[in-house]
């Protein structure tokens, strides 16, 4: 898979990310970047699962824990947006009297899920210089997120998304981004120091350049620095020129990712229709490098892909208001215990705690209306799982 792509020609401006409200301006063509201290969680060791799954433990090597929150950072890299969902779910955006504003961006969803479920996390993206962009930033630093990377755009909005929601909680968007600041990250605004551990990213990301070329950029640094690769393609057919030019887009980085997470539709819409319950149509998605596939089933759970092993693990049954997030909280929850313990890749038992993890993590996430709001923490999770086998 190559990564190089088209030159781009343009000047990135950048604002320092400490709180452009309080202070002047400051951006140049250069991208000089000011960092601002990140408040940590209390904890300073994130321990895995036991072997149970319901039962937090700290992992200790020879030398004492394993790791530590630096060492096991999650970068989260893409959009942050608001999401604008109905009050009322069944409706279309026309007859919906309210909508409630809440932040989103599925690579942001992802960061704040890992902080919220005791992991560190950071954020790459842009966002406008605006009352919105400072919104979100505000709601990563207040949920523990690393926002070293997060950029400010003085000449674009940030990213609007209405979301219907029919009465089966399932979702249709309506996109306002032409451009939205966080198309045009440019590959010199990255902080690649904060790639350490994992790279998470999705495929909105390399619809337009210049964040196409930033993207690719970021990935190959982490690849050639050996940083694991987690990969959620995130269809949003809307968002491309075309059906084909979505489907070139996603697969044109599927190879380099060492882990990925799939849906059934996105199975049928890369295979052209084939089944998405067919275990070798799946694999034909196996690229000889990859570590994991997961195939999320929404209320039915997960199916995982190894090159030793494959099963499937149930879902948590709940009753679904808003079905936005939960495929990002599944990541979160599957990033968080990888990030501590990359040998769980390779012990399917184990593998399966996490997964079982996972899978809560996303139910109890379509319990309330909109992403980051409601992203649950790791107690929530633990205790829904032993309310599920009491």
């Amino acid at each position: 898979m190559a990564l190089n792509s088209a030159a781009f020609h343009m000047t990135c401006f950048s604002v320092s990310t400490s709180s452009p409200r309080n202070s002047p301006t400051s951006f140049s063509p250069s991208s000089v970047f000011f960092r601002r201290d990140i408040v940590k969680p209390e904890s300073s060791v994130f321990t895995p699962l036991s072997a149970s799954g319901l039962q937090a433990k700290a992992y200790f090597g020879d030398n004492g824990p394993s790791e530590t929150r630096d060492s096991s950072l999650v970068v989260c890299f893409g959009e942050m947006l608001i999401d604008f969902v109905p009050t009322i779910s069944g409706l279309s955006l026309a007859e919906a009297p309210a909508f409630k504003k809440a932040p989103g961006g599925a690579p942001a969803n992802v960061a704040v899920g890992i902080a919220r479920l005791g992991g560190s996390s950071a954020f790459i993206g842009k966002v406008g210089e605006d009352e919105f962009g400072y919104m979100l930033a505000d709601i990563l630093k207040e949920n523990n997120v690393n926002s070293e990377g997060m950029r400010f755009d003085p000449g674009a909005r940030t990213a609007l998304a209405f979301v219907t929601l029919r009465k089966d909680g399932e979702r249709e968007f309506m996109f306002y981004r032409n451009p939205s600041a966080d198309m045009l990250l440019c590959e010199s605004e990255l902080d690649l120091d904060l790639i350490r551990r994992i790279l998470h990213y999705g495929s909105i990301s390399l619809i337009t350049e210049p964040c196409k070329s930033a993207h690719i950029a970021a990935a190959k640094a982490a690849k050639d620095a050996g940083v694991l690769l987690s990969y959620d393609p995130n269809l949003r057919l809307p968002l491309w020129p075309s059906r084909e030019s979505a489907r070139e887009g996603i697969l044109s980085i599927w190879e380099i990712a060492d882990i990925i997470k799939v849906s059934e539709e996105e199975i049928s819409f890369l295979t052209q229709g084939e089944d998405p319950y067919d275990d070798n149509v799946v694999r034909k998605l196996y690229h000889p490098n990859l570590k994991l596939l997961l195939v999320t089933e929404g209320p039915d759970g997960c199916r995982y892909y190894t090159k030793e092993f494959n099963g499937r693990v149930k879902g948590l049954k709940v009753d679904a208001v808003d079905t936005t997030g939960a495929g990002d909280a599944f990541v979160a929850g599957t990033l968080s215990q990888l990030a501590a313990d990359i040998n769980l890749l390779k012990e399917e038992d184990r593998l399966r705690d996490v997964l079982r993890f996972a899978n809560a993590c996303g139910a109890l996430t379509v319990t309330e209306r909109g992403a980051i709001p409601a992203l649950p923490t790791r107690e929530t999770v633990l205790n829904a799982l032993l309310k599920s086998v009491a």
